[in-house]
């Protein structure tokens, strides 16, 4: 049993639409995978859509990547089966993704401000329907030539936190997100806590913290993670009594990681399901539309 945890489609910053998602994860031999956009669960409903249209079972697992920030530094929670109507967490996602636009913004300013001729309607053309951010812009920086990959705007000076072009986003402190996770019926699970690439990562006496506060997890696997890392992070979790998963952070062709290159054993996902009261995951029927 294949399953991958951590997704992106075109309702935040990856470039496959939640169909194309769910049609690429079944080609890839996945059967579960998880929709987490940025903030938002917009694409839900159209991903649940194209589960019937499968040549294979696939199970989708509804959930959110929520943007937050603890001590100044931002980091990534993973939210799963969460009720996407509670008010409270609803409240707090549409104040993280209102910012977006006026941060964005503001990013735009300073990169010109350093003779980059970078737009918002560059940046809002690569980003379409989905919710603006940083991989937007990085992908703007690709087209002009400026930096040779999405990955190579993310260093101090561009994009990554407290680089030159850097702007702070409104971000939920994450003690408040798992409050909030949790009463919506929903699982947490940091997302890549050792991405040093990305810039300052939270310190191992928070995450004890965060963990005696009801975080559920910690996404080891993960490409941002070399192996001495994921040991270390995998031997932390058991310290702390975490679940451990696995994930591509697939984004489609704006990163180079891949469906399924990072998976989290199914008996975790049985934890994950058995612990969520706030949605169930989706079956899809298989083979309904093969013919």
């Amino acid at each position: 049993m294949r399953i991958d945890l951590h997704t992106h489609s075109t309702a935040s910053d990856g470039t496959d639409t939640p169909a194309e998602l769910v049609r690429a994860a079944a080609a890839a031999g996945l059967d579960v995978v998880a929709l987490t956009d940025h903030d938002t669960t917009r694409g839900h409903a159209e991903a649940i859509a194209a589960l019937d249209g499968l040549p294979r079972e696939l199970t989708l697992v509804t959930g959110a990547e929520l943007s937050c920030r603890v001590d100044g530094v931002s980091m990534h929670m993973l939210a799963y089966l969460f009720d996407p109507e509670e008010p409270e967490l609803l409240r707090e996602r549409e104040l993280v993704r209102d910012d977006r636009v006026p941060r964005a913004k503001a990013v735009i300013a300073k990169l010109n401000g350093l003779g980059v001729p970078v737009t918002w309607e560059q940046v809002s053309r690569i980003a379409g329907n989905g919710s603006v951010g940083r991989p937007h812009i990085a992908s703007a920086l690709v087209e002009l030539g400026v930096v040779p990959t999405v990955s190579d705007a993310f260093t101090e000076d561009w994009l990554a936190d407290g680089g030159r072009a850097y702007v702070e986003k409104h971000e939920t402190d994450p003690f408040e997100a798992i409050r909030l996770v949790k009463a919506a019926g929903g699982v947490t699970v940091f997302a890549h806590p050792a991405a040093v690439k990305r810039g300052r990562t939270v310190p191992e006496a928070v995450i004890a913290k965060l963990a005696a506060a009801g975080l559920d997890g910690l996404e080891t696997d993960h490409m941002d993670h070399d192996a001495e890392t994921r040991d270390r992070l995998r031997g932390l979790a058991g310290d702390l009594g975490l679940l451990v998963t696995g994930s591509s952070d697939y984004h489609g062709s704006r990163k180079t990681c891949l469906l399924g290159e990072y998976t989290t054993d199914p008996e975790v996902y049985g934890e994950i399901t058995r612990r969520a009261t706030g949605a169930f995951p989706v079956p899809g029927a298989g083979g309904l539309g093969a013919a």
